[in-house]
């Protein structure tokens, strides 16, 4: 729960299961976070392996994000929570 219990990081994996997302389309996608925060989630779970970072140009600097496997494991565990949720009408 460490890991994945903190806010944002599973609306984070959600949105990168499709496909890899630059730091700018992510904010967008989470309006309520502040880039500060989304930052320092990106970089706590590029530092537990939910996530992949790639810097595809340097001037001006992109990076995209991408679901690791690690990442799509826990999001596994976000769908259980999301049916028992569901289920009991929470």
């Amino acid at each position: 729960m460490r890991i994945i219990g903190n806010k944002w990081t599973g609306s984070i994996l959600w949105h990168l299961k499709d496909e890899p997302m630059r730091f700018n389309e992510i904010a967008r996608q989470l309006s309520g976070a502040s880039k500060k925060v989304l930052a320092e989630r990106l970089k706590a779970m590029e530092e537990n392996k939910l996530i992949t970072r790639k810097v595809i140009s340097s001037k001006p600097v992109a990076v995209q994000y991408a679901i690791a496997d690690r990442g799509l494991s826990a999001l596994s565990i976000l769908e259980v929570l999301k049916t028992w949720t569901i289920e009991n009408n929470l």
